[in-house]
C-alpha cells in the first residue's frame, strides 16, 4: 500500500532528478523596450527561441526532445484556438494553462518519464507595459512576469539575473543595444554561478531575438543574432 509519504517522497525525489538536469542549463533572459521584447541565450545547434504564434514567443530550456514536443503542442494548440475561435483568443493564458495540465500529469505519473524541463511564454502588448511573460515549470505551476524575465536552472541563479534585468536602464535602450547588454548579463550570471561557466559557454553559440512592437513586414518576430 503506498502512503502519502511514500508518495511525497517520490515526488522528491522526481523533483530533485529534473532539478538536476536543469542546473547547468544556459539562462534564456528576456526584457521588454519599446521596440518589443528582446530575448537572448546560447545555444548549441537547435535554436532555443522562437515564435509560436502572431505576438507570441516561446523559449525553453532542458532536454531538448521535451523542449521540442512542448513547441509543437503550443503551436498546434495556438492554431486550433485561431481557427475554432478567432486570432484575438489566442492568448498566453489559454496556451500556458492548456500546456500545463499535460505537463502536470506527466510529472506526477511514476510509471513515464517526467518532462524535463522549463519554459517561458512572452506576449507583446501595444507598449511595454502590456507585455506579458509567463514562465512553466517541470511541474506543471507557472508565474506571470512583467516588464523583465528568465529562465535558469537555479533560484539562485535566476536571482542574480533578475537583479542585473532590475537594474537596467530601459528607458531609450534599443533592441540592438540590448542584445550586446543580455549577452553580457548572462555571462556574468554564469560566472557568478558556477567556476567553468563562462569557459564551457565558449562552444556554445550566441542566440538573440525580438518580437517587434510594430510589426515588420508580416511578420512581429525577427532573430536578431
Amino acid at each position: 500500500m503506498v502512503t502519502p509519504y511514500d508518495w511525497q517522497e517520490a515526488i522528491g525525489h522526481r523533483a530533485q532528478f529534473i532539478e538536476a538536469r536543469l542546473a547547468s542549463a544556459v539562462p534564456v533572459v528576456a526584457v521588454s523596450l519599446d521596440e518589443g521584447i528582446v530575448a537572448a541565450t546560447f545555444r548549441k545547434q537547435t535554436s532555443k527561441i522562437y515564435e509560436i504564434y502572431d505576438r507570441l514567443m516561446y523559449a525553453a530550456i532542458g532536454q531538448q526532445s521535451d523542449i521540442e514536443s512542448l513547441r509543437v503542442a503550443a503551436i498546434d494548440f495556438a492554431h486550433r484556438e485561431g481557427y475554432n475561435r478567432s486570432e484575438q483568443d489566442v492568448s498566453i493564458q489559454r496556451i500556458v494553462t492548456a500546456m500545463s495540465q499535460p505537463i502536470k500529469d506527466s510529472f506526477a505519473n511514476f510509471a513515464a518519464a517526467p518532462w524535463v524541463g522549463k519554459a517561458l511564454f512572452f506576449e507583446i502588448g501595444e507598449q511595454p507595459s502590456e507585455d506579458r511573460y509567463m514562465c512553466l515549470e517541470y511541474d506543471g505551476d507557472y508565474v506571470t512576469d512583467h516588464q523583465v524575465s528568465c529562465l535558469h536552472g537555479t533560484s539562485e541563479g535566476a536571482a542574480i539575473i533578475l537583479k542585473s534585468l532590475a537594474s537596467l536602464d530601459r528607458k531609450g535602450l534599443t533592441a540592438k543595444r540590448a542584445v550586446k547588454t543580455l549577452r553580457e548579463i548572462i555571462l556574468t550570471s554564469l560566472s557568478e554561478g558556477e567556476a567553468d561557466g563562462e569557459e564551457s559557454i565558449k562552444a556554445l553559440e550566441y542566440e538573440a531575438a525580438v518580437m517587434a512592437r510594430n510589426q515588420v513586414g508580416d511578420r512581429h518576430f525577427e532573430r536578431i543574432v
